[in-house]
């Protein structure tokens, strides 16, 4: 009978991805939205083998400075369709990977990357980044907590659904310069593969043009990976620029 892998044993196989993300907020001052992007980045990677991330907790400040910002390039650029790729020294080292060095790289991965990354978020990464469950097993670890059986308990990879405000985006457009919704729609479709539901438009009457819309993507992790740590987003389609940012509902504006 196979052993069953429980929460702790997921914790303790990713403690140096945790020291990871630690180090990137207290030491590089890192927002800790873009230290979650940064580290299931690296762990798509890594691919589990910890070849990669095992070496990163005792790295130099400022060595992990440099690989933030050659991952914060990354991210940037998978939001573009066909972008050269940065240039990748230090992450390209790290994996012995030469083919990261060719410029199209990243643009001929880009689907594969973004869904290995979202994939990430919403899975064990919803673990690493728990402070909670990280503060119980330490607390466990120096023999102030016995048996847990939060720590004990299976963990199950299983996507939790969440609603749809909680997966969108609010777009806006330059004045006179509105996006068809298809053409949203494809751009995203074609750039990141399946991880869109739907886009929605103004209603307007006559021939007044949209002004703005609304995208809802299929994970949370998508939005994360959009904003990566801004406020606000843009993206040129077909020449014209839109605005993303994070879809806050009526309701909780007025709260």
């Amino acid at each position: 009978m196979a052993a069953v892998t429980t929460v702790r044993d997921v914790l303790y196989h990713y403690t140096f991805a945790r020291g990871v993300y630690e180090r990137l907020i207290s030491d590089c001052d890192c927002h800790p939205q873009v230290a979650r992007n940064v580290v299931a980045l690296l762990l798509w990677f890594d691919q589990g083998t910890n070849k990669i991330i095992s070496h990163l907790p005792s790295m130099s400040t400022s060595a992990l400075g440099h690989l933030l910002d050659e991952a914060n390039c990354i991210i940037h650029c998978l939001r573009m369709r066909n972008v050269p790729g940065p240039p990748t020294p230090l992450l390209s080292a790290l994996c012995h990977d030469s083919q990261m060095d060719h410029p199209h790289y990243f643009a001929f991965n880009q689907g594969r990357i973004v869904h290995g990354i979202t994939n990430l978020l919403d899975g064990v990464c919803t673990l690493i980044f728990d402070d909670r469950l990280y503060h119980l097993l330490r607390r466990y670890q120096t023999g102030l907590v016995g048996r847990n059986l939060e720590l004990e308990a299976p963990y199950e990879h299983v996507v939790v659904s969440v609603p749809e405000d909680c997966r969108s985006m609010f777009v806006t457009f330059s004045k006179g310069q509105p996006v068809e919704r298809d053409d949203i729609f494809n751009y995203l479709r074609e750039t990141w593969g399946d991880c869109i539901v739907r886009v929605l438009m103004e209603k307007n009457t006559g021939r007044a043009q949209p002004m703005y819309g609304r995208v809802i993507f299929k994970s949370k992790a998508f939005v994360s990976l959009m904003l990566n740590g801004v406020k606000h987003a843009s993206l040129f389609i077909g020449g014209r620029e839109i605005w993303l940012r994070e879809y806050i509902p009526r309701n909780s504006n007025n709260n």
